[in-house]
């Protein structure tokens, strides 16, 4: 197999990875959410920071108390692959029917670093940073739903400038909530 077809399939591969991601969420699957990671894995939400089960377990609570139904919807998408890891940004639009029927609609992006083991990519470490969030007002950035969104928009250094955090090479993750 020529190098660039090797490489056309880990990126087809990775991208399977992350719709695993959107699509475990967006149906609350519980198992196919946990297949985009390692088990070994971190991912930093803002407002939540552990492993896959922990956050396959925070993150399917949180969506089947408080939405109806949601949509992440990938877009832009950028890796590089560099043998078995790859870094990688892909922006997410996040639409979420709540449950007394507002509409929520976030951009976010998923900053990643992922690794190939035994054959298949999955999540190593992840951020997701919240770049805006539609409709937000100061009356909203109050109480406890506040205190998470402006979690979740301060949890990595995010900047239109290299000091983002889809720079940082290797991606870490060093804080806890």
């Amino acid at each position: 197999m020529s190098e660039e077809l090797a490489l056309l399939l880990d990126r087809q591969a990775i991208m399977d990875c992350l719709i695993r991601y959107t699509r475990g969420v967006d149906r609350l699957d519980r198992a196919l959410l946990v297949s985009a990671y390692h088990p070994d894995a971190i991912d930093d939400h803002g407002i939540f920071v552990g492993g896959p089960e922990e956050f396959a377990d925070w993150a399917l609570a949180y969506h089947r108390a408080h939405q109806r139904a949601t949509n992440h919807l990938l877009s832009n998408h950028r890796c590089e692959i560099d043998g078995d890891t790859a870094h990688s940004e892909t922006y997410c639009t996040y639409v979420g029917v709540n449950m007394d029927g507002t509409i929520d609609v976030i951009g976010n992006r998923y900053v990643d670093r992922l690794e190939k083991r035994d054959g298949r990519w999955a999540i190593f470490r992840r951020v997701c940073t919240v770049d805006w969030v539609s409709g937000l007002t100061p009356a909203d950035m109050s109480g406890q739903m506040g205190d998470a969104m402006a979690a979740m928009m301060a949890n990595a250094p995010n900047a239109r400038d290299r000091s983002d955090i889809s720079y940082a090479r290797p991606l870490e993750i060093a804080r806890t909530v």
